[in-house]
Order: C-alpha cells, then sequence, then structure tokens
C-alpha cells in the first residue's frame, strides 16, 4: 500500500495543522518516545553544527596578536571600507609580504 505523502506543517491551515499534531494534547506522550538511533544521533549532531566558515587551506587557528592601538585603528578601518574582516585584511597583508619575500 502507498503512503500518503504528508503535507509539511508550515504549509497547513490551523484546521489542519490542530488534526496534525491533536496527538501530542493528550497525556502521556513523552511514553511513547524512544531513544534516538545511532543513524539519528549522527543526523542530529550533523544538523547542529552544520554551517560555520568554510576551511580553507589547513584550516585556521586563532592566536592571541598584541597591536599597536592607532595601527588596530587604520586596520579596522581599511576593513570596514574593503568590506572584509579584520583577520581576512591582516591575512592578506601577510601573504602580500610572504609572497615578496619568496619572490
Amino acid at each position: 500500500m502507498k503512503q500518503k505523502k504528508k503535507k509539511r506543517y508550515q504549509d497547513m491551515n490551523a484546521a489542519e495543522l490542530a488534526e496534525a499534531t491533536k496527538e501530542f494534547d493528550l497525556p502521556g506522550t513523552i511514553d511513547r518516545t524512544r531513544p534516538m538511533t545511532a543513524v539519528e544521533r549522527a543526523q542530529e549532531r550533523k544538523a547542529r553544527h552544520a554551517g560555520g566558515r568554510p576551511v580553507i587551506g589547513r584550516g585556521a587557528k586563532r592566536i592571541n596578536l598584541t597591536i599597536e592601538r592607532g595601527l588596530l585603528a587604520q586596520t579596522d578601518a581599511l576593513a570596514r571600507r574593503e568590506k572584509v574582516g579584520r583577520s581576512e585584511l591582516v591575512s592578506r597583508g601577510l601573504k602580500l609580504i610572504i609572497k615578496r619575500k619568496a619572490g
């Protein structure tokens, strides 16, 4: 027997939503739950950690760096004008210096 495709909750009107979720209004709903399977746990872990920064190169490492305040203010101003983050601007500068020294 072919199972009827369920409508998504966000696509239902108020009456359809009430009908689809009426089982959760009954007492003892928690008694019908079960532990997640290993596959479900992996899916949930992936969903929780989805997104974030893409890995570039070998990944990123957070460092603590001391910089003179005036230079930092200039760096932040330039980063705003270039519409990039401070880290991206510093990375670009370091790459230029390394390229110049290697060439």
